[in-house]
């Protein structure tokens, strides 16, 4: 009996020319079969992960600007507003409904979506006659690369850090598009089958995807000069805008990441230097991020990104995390000077000038502009922005941030200059002037969660150093299993997977 699936599917949309923004298909009854019975439906399948990765319990909304940044206590959350929808998420309360609702679905999307990795992995081999040129290899690749970083999302959130628990059984690692129960993995199994997967995708897409060519430049979709920009030169749609898409340099980014989980800081230096070395995501020009004329300005720091998912609800998202009447997802202009140590070495920095507002000017709230759109642009048009609307996936400066990481203890001068570029790069003038590692790791996590604002990593930096996490008043939260490792869902549970 042939099995049906169910793939959301995207054709041509986030990854085609930048001018002309298709609608999505939302979902659609495929039969596996019917599928991959043609190349382009290998391509459709691959387009629908990311797709799905672009939905609100996903990317689109909790794993980007979500709970994870609530969790690192990076919102002034007030009880008077709140209507429950994060007051008890940032007071760690597990058992709140509203937030295990948010933390099953998003478990339920993360596996989702392996799933359809999974369904892609176990029939690209078998129907290679079906690819021309390099697209068998880009497809596997991608699909492989994908499958880790869903997993090691899933690890970052339910399973302890490497750190406190590497035997500890985490996460079931899902390696076949099946019904039957996946048992637990450990973290640092988890870790390894993730490595070998991304070790894969790193080979396969290595000597064919078409960012690694020299003649491949990042930039703004306006610009005409083909010099300065070929990100949408090939004549084959699926070949187009690669960091939106999990690419070569995405492979060696996520590598950098999991490595530096594992505490295997040659192998992450070795990664991040890569992507560094390789000189094609350059830092955002000045002009640019702070331009007074929003269709000109770059907010999310585009050509900084390596990957990246596009949102194209991401302005529907927003009004309902940042606004004035919920109040719930709004920073106190205390807090904000806080993080960004405005009263010294943050004086100058441009993150925190533009990307906060006041909408509340006699409570001092601040909401937070870094996604914020053109308000002139039509809903499905983002060509009246500077860059289509991303969500980032992984970008420069935590390959510098890793980089310094793992350089400190070889050449701490190294390392402060690793972090100093970053600082520049968002006009902080000051070098870093630290004269011991842990004050050292201070600075660095600091200049992290500024850089990361709004995106949802810097909980998975506490977590990985095992470190308290900082609160806007000055407390500190932790650090503990209670915050650091989400409950599985109950049917993870029930079906025994803890065994």
């Amino acid at each position: 009996m042939k099995k049906n699936i169910l793939i959301i599917i995207i054709i041509a949309t986030a990854f085609t020319s930048c001018k002309k923004w298709l609608d999505v298909t939302p979902q659609s009854q495929v039969s596996e079969d019917d599928l991959f019975k043609t190349e382009q439906g290998f391509e459709e399948a691959m387009n629908g992960i990311y797709s799905r990765c672009a939905q609100g319990d996903l990317y689109g909304t909790e794993l980007t600007f979500g709970f994870p940044d609530v969790l690192a206590q990076n919102f002034s959350i007030e009880s008077a507003y709140d209507e429950r929808r994060y007051l008890q998420t940032s007071l760690y309360n597990y058992k709140d409904a509203d937030f295990i609702s948010r933390k099953d679905n998003a478990w339920k999307g993360l596996y989702n979506a392996i799933g359809n990795c999974n369904l892609i992995l176990e029939n690209v081999d078998s129907k290679k006659n079906l690819f021309t040129d390099i697209g068998h290899d880009l497809i596997k690749g991608e699909a492989l690369g994908m499958r880790a970083y869903l997993h090691f999302d899933a690890l970052r959130l339910f399973g302890p850090s490497f750190a406190t628990g590497a035997s500890t059984k985490a996460i079931p690692y899902v390696t076949s598009f099946t019904n039957k129960v996946t048992n637990l993995s450990t973290v640092t199994e988890s870790l390894d089958k993730m490595i070998a997967d991304l070790l894969q995708a790193k080979e396969l897409l290595r000597p064919i995807d078409p960012i690694m060519s020299a003649y491949y430049r990042v930039n703004y979709p306006n610009i005409t000069d083909t010099l300065q920009y070929t990100e949408e030169s090939s004549t084959d749609l699926f070949l187009q805008n690669r960091r939106h898409r999990f690419n070569y340099y995405a492979v060696c980014a996520e590598l950098a990441r999991v490595y530096l989980y594992k505490n295997d800081k040659a192998n992450a230096l070795v990664n991040a230097m890569e992507v560094i070395n390789s000189k094609k995501f350059p830092f955002t020009d000045k002009a640019d991020f702070i331009n007074s004329d929003i269709k000109l300005k770059d907010r999310v720091m585009y050509k900084e990104l390596i990957f990246a998912f596009y949102i194209p609800n991401m302005a529907g998202q927003l009004s309902l995390m940042f606004n004035q009447a919920n109040r719930s997802i709004l920073i106190k202009q205390s807090g904000a000077d806080f993080l960004y140590e405005t009263g010294g070495v943050g004086g100058s920095d441009n993150r925190y000038k533009q990307w906060f507002a006041t909408v509340d000017a006699g409570n001092r709230n601040l909401a937070l502009q870094k996604y914020v759109r053109n308000p002139d642009a039509k809903d499905n048009d983002a060509t009246a922005n500077r860059h289509p609307l991303m969500a980032p996936a992984l970008r420069l400066s935590e390959m510098f941030y890793i980089a310094a990481e793992c350089t400190y203890d070889a050449n701490p001068q190294q390392a402060q200059g690793l972090v100093d570029s970053v600082r520049t790069a968002r006009g902080i003038d000051a070098s870093l002037a630290t004269n011991s590692k842990d004050e050292f790791m201070n600075e660095l996590v600091k200049e992290a969660r500024k850089d990361f604002y709004g995106e949802g990593q810097i909980f998975y930096m506490y977590k990985r150093l095992n470190k308290a996490i900082a609160g806007l008043n000055g407390g500190s939260y932790g650090p503990s299993s209670n915050i650091f490792v989400l409950p599985l869902p109950n049917d993870e549970i029930e079906f025994g997977q803890r065994n």
